[in-house]
C-alpha cells in the first residue's frame, strides 16, 4: 500500500510545467509576435502605395473621359469633375498625409496630378516618394513634389 502512494506522488508531480517552461515559451511568442508585426507594417504600407497607383491611374483613364465629353477637347475643370474628385480623396486617405496635386494648364491642353508615396519606389538605389500621371500617358514615380507643373518630371 505504501508503495502505490509514492508512485501516485511522483505521478502527480510530474504532470505540468515549471514556471520557467512558462516563461520561455511566453517570450518566444512574444519574439514572433513582433516579427510578424513588424512585417505587417512594410506590407500595409506597400499596399497604400498600390492603392495610390491604382487610384492616380483612375484619374487618368477619367480625365481622358471627361476631355472627348463634358470637358469639349478640354482638361479644364477635370480635378473637380466627380469620379476624378473621389479619386483624389481616396489617394489623399491612402497617404496619409492628405496632399494631393491636381493641376490643369490655363489654356486646358495639359493636366498632372502627383501623390505622396508611403514606402516609396526604389529604382537604382534611390527612393522616390510621389507617384505621377499626366495627360501625355506617364504614370511614374518621382523624387520631388509635382509643384504647379502639368506634366510628370
Amino acid at each position: 500500500m505504501y508503495k502505490n502512494r509514492s508512485q501516485a506522488l511522483i505521478l502527480s508531480s510530474s504532470r505540468g510545467f515549471t514556471l520557467i517552461e512558462l516563461l520561455v515559451v511566453i517570450a518566444i511568442i512574444g519574439i514572433l509576435s513582433a516579427v510578424v508585426l513588424a512585417s505587417l507594417n512594410t506590407a500595409r504600407s506597400k499596399g497604400n502605395d498600390a492603392a495610390i497607383q491604382s487610384d492616380l491611374s483612375t484619374i487618368q483613364t477619367q480625365a481622358e473621359i471627361f476631355y472627348g465629353g463634358a470637358g469639349g477637347n478640354t482638361y479644364t475643370g477635370v480635378c473637380a469633375e466627380s469620379t476624378v474628385a473621389k479619386a483624389i480623396a481616396a489617394a489623399e486617405v491612402a497617404n496619409g498625409s492628405g496632399t494631393v496635386v491636381c493641376n490643369v494648364a490655363a489654356n486646358g491642353t495639359a493636366y498632372a496630378v502627383s501623390s505622396g508615396l508611403q514606402a516609396g519606389i526604389t529604382i537604382g538605389g534611390a527612393t522616390n516618394m510621389y507617384w505621377c500621371v499626366d495627360s501625355t500617358g506617364n504614370a511614374k514615380s518621382h523624387a520631388s513634389a509635382l509643384g504647379a507643373a502639368t506634366a510628370c518630371p
